[in-house]
């Protein structure tokens, strides 16, 4: 259509860039004003001291060498930390990044498929799909999920460098891509299907298959080694490190179930985003009748592709990029209790573009016809997910809105009712935090969050034997370091020091880095007259960066 007012091809993809951003950020700028949430943002910026003493080079060392979290992603803690130095607790700095960092990602995923098919509008579509759809909200609006945006911007450098580099293929432009896709890595092990996609992309849309007939495997190989020994040690890495994670294992077959509907429920809300929530239970039970249906769907889809992989590769390539980038999440080698995750249709989500962008014109065999009809209804239909995601955005602007929409959007959903509970309890509604703890536990009752949420309400509300009672709940199901320190704020409150110094040091042996427990203990410690041991957790707080009884305790004259 802009071809037909003559504007060259170079100021068409200028509208592009500017029209995306400007848009993408309209879309998301609201969350700029938004809050941490009470689930992860915690381990990530807002209890962890590490982030809060800024850019340090023990804070260096420590990302580099940490599995904290379950997973080895080094480069999302520098970012936070680097965050930190600017905003300091300030949640909208961390909002900001995000959002700038999904941006990024839409425009080199543009950037991506103009070089390499030469098709300026199609591969809007696609950036734009990308950027605007309301599953998306998650990983972009979500503190937390930082490793989604970071990974994601990583991913889609590796690929643009991975282009330049197969125009003129030389070491000087491999080294590069390497090294992108090892940041990507330790962005998030998700990434590494990378190496696959990129031989997915060599067959379409670069077609340098046809270049190398007489020595594929050869050729592959040599080229693609190092980026498959890199994702086999970074799995290695993940494995290892969610090995001993305290989570609910499901039969195989169950998992397999799941992970069939699961495939096709992403597919749904690709067309028809509903319902959308921050945790979806893993269900107690899958009618049969969904997975047949799911299993056929899938088989059909897989089928068409194939049949028709040479006429049109694109639709291949397409389902390709979805099933393959899909699959490490997909459920079958499970890391959570959860069924599946609106996060994971992240980087999915372009393998269905593409299908969008390359299928859907091949319906219409006109030229004209295409332009007076599909530009209108992409348009259309990028206006209606923008707002819907202009709308899911409006659900994360504090812990309590966020999870009052997940209950309303899933069933039976146990986290939900207990991080609302966590976020009422912040606001010192206690009553009802302990409606919601209370049901948490009844859909599950070893749920030692739940409980130790139940004993801060009960402990509000100067309940002081409930709350005990729910602390050694907790601990009898899993010996835990929030237990163990809470039940000892009682104790303490109680004058029952001795018990409150065993809670304080178990406490510390489960979270060494704890600086609550660390402080109170060293309270403990020089109201008893144990100046050295006193002044020794001051100071190994004051390191982890709280230093308030440090200086409490040198003003007294009681440290130096």
């Amino acid at each position: 259509m802009l071809n037909k007012i003559n504007i060259s091809l170079g100021r068409q993809k200028l509208i592009v860039y500017l029209v995306l951003t400007v848009i993408t950020f309209a879309v998301f700028w609201q969350v700029n004003q938004y809050a941490f949430i009470n689930l992860d943002d915690d381990v990530y910026v807002t209890a962890n001291s590490r982030i809060q003493s800024g850019i340090t080079l023990n804070g260096f060392l420590w990302a580099f060498s940490t599995g904290y979290s379950d997973t080895w992603n080094p480069l999302v803690w520098l970012s936070f930390m680097f965050d930190y130095q600017l905003h300091g607790l300030n949640a909208g700095g961390y909002h900001l990044t995000n959002v700038i960092l999904h941006v990024m990602s839409a425009l080199l995923l543009f950037w991506l498929f103009n070089r390499m098919t030469g098709a300026i509008w199609r591969s809007a579509f696609v950036a734009s799909l990308f950027a605007l759809h309301p599953l998306h909200v998650e990983s972009v609006a979500w503190i937390a999920e930082r490793k989604d945006v970071l990974s994601a911007f990583f991913w889609m450098l590796t690929l643009c460098l991975y282009v330049y580099y197969t125009e003129k293929p030389i070491l000087r432009r491999y080294l590069p891509v390497l090294l992108c896709f090892t940041c990507a890595l330790m962005s998030k092990p998700m990434v590494v299907t990378l190496p696959v996609i990129m031989i997915l992309l060599d067959y379409w849309p670069l077609r340098r298959f046809q270049l190398h007939k007489t020595n594929l495997i050869l050729w592959q190989l040599k080229e693609k080694v190092p980026f498959f020994v890199f994702s086999a040690v970074f799995s290695i890495i993940t494995i290892y490190l969610h090995y001993n994670t305290p989570i609910e294992h499901f039969p195989l077959g169950s998992r397999i179930a799941n992970a069939l509907v699961s495939l096709v429920t992403y597919l749904e809300k690709t067309f028809w985003p509903h319902d959308m929530a921050i945790f979806y239970p893993f269900p107690a039970q899958i009618p049969a009748w969904q997975v047949i249906v799911a299993s056929l769907l899938i088989i059909l889809i897989s089928a068409t592709v194939i049949v028709m992989v040479k006429r049109l590769p694109c639709l291949f390539a397409g389902w390709m990029w979805f099933t393959i980038t899909i699959a490490p999440v997909i459920g079958i080698i499970q890391d959570s209790g959860q069924a599946m995750a609106d996060r994971y249709h992240y980087l999915p989500s372009i393998g269905i573009g593409i299908m969008l962008a390359w299928g859907i014109p091949l319906l219409f065999p006109n030229k004209n016809t295409r332009k007076i009809i599909l530009f209108p209804l992409a348009i259309v239909f990028l206006t209606i997910i923008s707002f819907l995601t202009w709308q899911q955005c409006g659900y994360w602007k504090n812990s309590v809105e966020l999870f009052k929409n997940t209950l309303r959007a899933t069933k039976n959903n146990f986290v939900a009712h207990n991080c609302l509970a966590s976020a009422l309890v912040a606001e010192g509604k206690s009553v009802e935090a302990i409606i919601h703890c209370n049901e948490a536990i009844r859909l599950y009752p070893d749920y030692v969050d739940a409980y130790n949420n139940r004993g801060i309400a009960y402990h509000q509300l100067g309940q002081y034997q409930q709350a005990i009672g729910d602390y050694n709940k907790a601990i009898r199901i899993r010996p835990n370091a929030d237990a163990y320190y809470n039940r000892g704020l009682i104790f303490t409150k109680l004058s029952q020091d001795q018990l409150a110094f065993n809670d304080f040091n178990l406490t510390i042996r489960l979270k060494p880095n704890d600086t609550d427990a660390l402080i109170n203990r060293g309270v403990i410690y020089l109201n008893y007259g144990y100046r050295e041991l006193g002044c020794y957790d001051a100071q190994k707080a004051c390191d982890l960066g709280n230093c308030k009884m440090l200086e409490r305790a040198k003003s007294n004259g009681l440290c130096r």
